[in-house]
């Protein structure tokens, strides 16, 4: 059974993530021949204040800004 572990920044929408892990699933039943029933994936959302890139913290690195604006918006109706 694969376990798959991803660490993604906070304010990912449900959506989002259900497609990615939709995609992971197909991709480890295409290479490691897994049944998808068996693929387990474990998303752990991190603070934009918890991590740092290059000493600067993701929550204050203007070359995130962009991809941090965009994860800001209200959560999704369905609840992400």
């Amino acid at each position: 059974m694969p376990n798959i572990r991803v660490e993604l920044l906070a304010g990912r929408s449900l959506d989002q993530r259900r497609a990615f892990a939709q995609e992971v699933t197909r991709a480890a039943v295409d290479v490691l021949g897994a049944r998808a029933q068996d693929v387990r994936i474990l998303f752990e959302e991190i603070s934009p204040d918890a991590v740092a890139n290059g000493g600067v913290l993701a929550s204050e690195d203007a070359d995130r800004a962009g991809v941090l604006g965009a994860l800001r918006p209200a959560a999704d109706a369905t609840g992400g």
